[in-house]
């Protein structure tokens, strides 16, 4: 890419899109693309179509994305399925259609199956069951990265598909039911008032967590050396238990009540670290440890956010 080239962002007020727009700023990218979901539907295949004729971007970002945690995958799986296989369709097809130079494609760990050899690496797609509790979302990524695949075989469409671990930092959903683990656990600790605190399962599953500015450094990396359709992994090398994780955001936030393990509740994937050699290999590597990252996020938290758990 060169620094004035016009570069559409989608999703550009999401946790990700956010991170990807700074980071373009922080590298001189002058020609920054983005809309908001009143000015754009992105999920009305028309609007997408004519916001591509009329804009003609040359390089597209997709964070657009319906995302949540466990409770919110479960509990609206039908609008996860649609609304995501919607939103890459028409962006994918419509970039392919008036010229797009390359796309990269925005998905989550959560593809691989649930008993995948660890560390997962991208050949362990499709090889085995998804964790039923997040296989709507699973199967929307899934279906975003052969569209791609498909597109590059039949139209030589240049892409890449990244696969980030857990996702966390700034602009996150800090909704302490539906948004992700980290961001959750933040609100609840930062809004218990006085009352303990309790989550979802017993708090072996481990995960491996990625600061959301890291996976926008390997955005732009990956932009400039993949055009193939490949499916990249980007992990951070950060794997903890759910449980010390917990502990850890509570240090952050300064909750010192008990932590509650509701075991009636799923726990989910029981470990799923990434091998992301693929990237380590060409140069990339993160920049943020867990802790510096979480108290980045929640320092974002404290200044922005309104949500709170008592209410």
């Amino acid at each position: 890419m060169k620094k004035d080239s016009k570069i559409f962002v989608a999703g550009h007020r999401g946790l990700v899109g956010s991170a990807i727009v700074r980071t373009l700023k922080e590298h001189g990218y002058t020609n920054i693309l983005t809309r908001t979901r009143q000015e754009l539907d992105l999920l009305n295949q028309k609007d997408v179509s004519n916001f591509f004729e009329d804009e003609r971007p040359e390089y597209v970002f997709d964070a657009a994305a319906r995302v949540g945690g466990i409770y919110a995958n479960d509990t609206f799986s039908a609008d996860f399925i649609y609304e995501n296989i919607q939103i890459q369709t028409n962006l994918i097809h419509s970039s392919w259609k008036y010229g797009v130079e390359k796309f990269l494609f925005l998905g989550s760990v959560c593809i691989y199956p649930k008993f995948a050899e660890v560390p997962v690496k991208e050949e362990s797609l499709l090889t085995g069951y998804l964790e039923p509790t997040n296989d709507a979302y699973a199967i929307a990524k899934i279906s975003g990265i052969k569209m791609l695949q498909a597109y590059r075989k039949q139209y030589g469409f240049k892409s890449v598909s990244l696969m980030p671990s857990n996702l966390y930092g700034p602009g996150d959903n800090f909704h302490p039911e539906n948004g992700h683990v980290i961001p959750a656990m933040i609100n609840k600790f930062n809004n218990s008032n006085g009352k303990n605190v309790n989550f979802w399962g017993d708090g072996t599953p481990m995960r491996e967590f990625l600061y959301s500015d890291d996976l926008a450094d390997a955005c732009l990396f990956a932009m400039e050396r993949f055009e193939n359709a490949e499916l990249i992994n980007v992990g951070s090398g950060y794997n903890v238990s759910i449980k010390d994780l917990a502990e850890t955001v509570a240090a952050v936030v300064g909750y010192n009540g008990e932590i509650g393990w509701d075991t009636s509740r799923p726990n989910g994937t029981p470990n799923r670290p990434l091998d992301y050699s693929k990237m380590t290999e060409l140069g990339w590597k993160p920049k943020h440890s867990l802790l510096s990252g979480l108290v980045k996020t929640y320092q974002w938290f404290t200044e922005n956010t309104y949500y709170d758990s008592s209410k």
